[in-house]
């Protein structure tokens, strides 16, 4: 097993090359390449026992042969991209710097999602030293432009579909080992992604006279469009607890004790009581149990005293499961309720659909979370960000998202935002749930 320090070493060195996929043409594909020339610097069993094929120009796809290469195989993903720093804020150390202190590695990426993406490596670096070979096939997909909507991991899952290759298992960041998930659960939960909402971007844009400003129409386009966004509301998709969520509160069961206990009893029983309460409380809970609406951006206008002609504004919305792209936009165009208000789908993707629970896979995954975070209770739920690992649900029974690392809620604020770090202990223990996962591989007769 490598140590600490060069485990943390190895982050650092990833964490220094700017892999900004939003930033591409200022920067170049340079930090990409580079990020993979270091890969197999850093890893040579890897790149000398695994096949690795490219796949467009950001996608890295390793085949690690099984002992039964009939079985179908299981697919860790990671991406390598990461997404820009706003130079205006304050780092406790630059975000490129890769800096060790403190117990932990600093810099963009370190949890999002370049400490996750060590992890697999570390693990399966450590286990062909030892000569060891998986039972089934394992893939290693690492896409190099989640970050600007994945069109790297699309094409590796498009590659696995046209092969006629079904994964037994896909595991993708997303979830994570945390503290009190939520109100009155005691210890840890690891937190297993098993299906995830739908992205959808909508532009609302509305045309109208321009002019001067001193004499104003009753309603300008600037006016048309901020009523169509004031008009989508937190109210605007119904609550609907999926099956997710529902298993989630009963997992956590065990976690609380006396009235809390019974409540979470209660809501796991009743999922319609559950939409009610999560809507109410909002926030996280809330996006748990609907369809979500965030405006994004605003535009219009050329000067402070000139009416726009054109005014337009961007909202970006998570689907819940069991509704589609087609039915959201339907219902934002029946609250707007104003035909000269434009709606145009930007880019959308169809929510995923859920996992099982009670499968071998889930409890393979509770399993090597016993190995690495033995104090935690593996727990499923639904994400409410979009991974690669989408590109997989369409074909692929059994995709969960989870990255076996402990992180508190003040360390989830810093992904996408200032002083992102990841804890060196925790890359120890990421190491060891994946070691744990690759060693468990059920062969032919325990498939």
């Amino acid at each position: 097993m490598t140590t600490r320090s060069d485990a943390a070493e190895r982050l650092a060195r990833m964490i220094r090359i700017p892999t900004v996929s939003a930033e591409l043409d200022e920067r170049g594909r340079a930090p990409f390449d580079d990020f993979a020339a270091l890969l197999a610097e850093l890893y040579p069993n890897v790149h000398r026992a695994l096949d690795r094929e490219r796949i467009t120009e950001f996608g890295l796809l390793f085949r690690w042969p099984g002992a039964d290469a009939e079985l179908d195989p299981v697919v860790l993903m990671a991406h390598y991209d990461v997404v820009p720093v706003d130079e205006r804020d304050a780092w406790t150390h630059p975000p490129f710097a890769g800096r060790i202190a403190d117990g932990y590695v600093h810099g963009r990426g370190a949890l999002d999602d370049k400490g996750p993406l060590l992890v697999i490596l570390e693990a399966v670096e450590s286990l062909l030293a030892e000569r060891f070979v998986p039972a089934r096939d394992v893939y290693l997909s690492f896409g190099g432009n989640e970050e600007t909507f994945g069109s790297a991991a699309r094409a590796i899952a498009d590659a696995f579909a046209a092969r006629g290759i079904t994964p037994w298992l896909v595991l993708d960041e997303g979830g994570a080992v945390v503290d009190a998930p939520l109100p009155l659960v005691r210890g840890q939960a690891a937190m297993v992604g098993v299906g995830e909402k739908g992205p959808l971007t909508l532009r609302l844009s509305a045309h109208g006279d321009g002019g001067h400003a001193s004499a104003p129409p009753a309603l300008t386009a600037a006016a048309r469009v901020a009523r169509a966004v004031t008009r989508l509301g937190a109210g605007t998709f119904p609550a609907r607890t999926p099956v997710g969520v529902s298993r989630m509160l009963a997992g956590l069961v065990p976690s609380t004790s006396g009235p809390a206990r019974r409540l979470y009893r209660l809501l796991a029983a009743h999922p319609r009581l559950t939409a009610r309460v999560f809507a109410r409380l909002g926030g996280e809970p809330a996006a748990m149990v609907r369809t979500t609406v965030a405006t994004t951006m605003l535009a219009g206008g050329t000067a402070s005293n000139v009416l726009p002609s054109r005014a337009s504004a961007t909202v970006n919305l998570r689907i819940a499961l069991g509704e589609t792209v087609a039915s959201t936009v339907r219902r934002v165009r029946r609250r707007i309720g104003d035909r000269r208000v434009q709606i145009e789908v930007v880019d959308g993707e169809e929510p995923s659909p859920e996992s099982s629970t009670d499968n071998a896979q889930f409890a393979l995954i509770a399993a090597a979370v016993g190995a690495s975070h033995p104090e935690a209770r593996t727990v499923p739920y639904i994400m409410m960000a979009a991974t690669d690992s989408r590109h997989f649900h369409r074909f692929a029974p059994a995709v969960y998202r989870f990255a076996p690392l402990a992180m508190s809620a003040e360390l989830r604020a810093t992904i996408h935002g200032v002083d992102e770090r990841v804890s060196i202990a925790e890359l120890e223990r990421g190491t060891r749930f994946h070691r744990a996962l690759l060693e468990q591989l059920p062969s032919r007769s325990g498939a």
